[in-house]
């Protein structure tokens, strides 16, 4: 069972539908919010909370796949479950490849429902440890010198201490002890182990657009 505070943002201009969708997951233990069109739940400002939204995809005032492609352009945006009484393969082809977890034809079974719910809220707790661990990595560099961040750079490049030194116009003890003190600084005991996270540093960049 989820904690109570999982939420789900469901939107559909159908007030059926998001009644039925309501009791479904409201029985399984979700929080839900209802919204009855796109700009509705653009406007909202708790959207970073939902840990999964459900969108149908004919909305009266934006297409599903447009309003999940704006949605997908915002890092913090949550994974999509589509539900549509006009899908087709095109359609759904083209949901997946913009990162929908699933995609459910109505009428849809609570079964059906619930399956694609649990893997968007899964994907959704990876992605916040994924945050994380970004987070934790970047708090880390950031507290190198402009120096030892030079010198992590080129260690983690390949470099020997020796070209590091000619190239920053320094000795190479002097280099020894900044790597030394990069290597304290970030955690690590092992040169290996640097790179390793020199690598990590670039895509926690990527993945927080820094």
């Amino acid at each position: 069972m989820y904690k109570e505070k999982t939420t789900v943002y469901v939107v559909d201009d159908e007030e059926t539908v998001l009644n039925v969708t309501e009791r479904m997951l409201v029985s399984a233990g979700y929080e839900v919010r209802q919204f009855t069109s796109a700009q509705g739940l653009l406007d909202c400002p708790t959207l970073c909370l939902a840990a999964c939204l459900i969108l149908d995809v004919k909305l009266p005032d934006l297409d599903g796949l447009e309003l999940q492609r704006r949605l997908a352009a915002e890092r913090s945006s949550p994974p999509v479950v589509f539900i549509t009484g006009y899908g087709d393969i095109p359609m759904t082809v083209k949901a997946m490849q913009q990162g929908a977890v699933d995609f459910l034809p109505k009428p849809f079974g609570k079964d059906e429902l619930l399956t694609a719910v649990r893997s968007a809220v899964e994907k959704h707790e990876q992605a916040l440890k994924v945050m994380e661990a970004s987070e934790d990595i970047l708090l880390r560099v950031e507290d190198l010198t402009p120096r030892e961040m030079q010198v992590f750079e080129r260690v983690a490049s390949g470099m020997m201490n020796r070209e590091i030194a000619a190239e920053l116009g320094t000795s190479e003890q002097t280099v020894k002890l900044q790597r030394a003190g990069v290597m304290k600084k970030m955690g690590v005991e092992s040169l290996a182990d640097l790179v390793r996270l020199y690598e990590q540093y670039r895509e926690a960049r990527r993945v927080l657009g820094r």
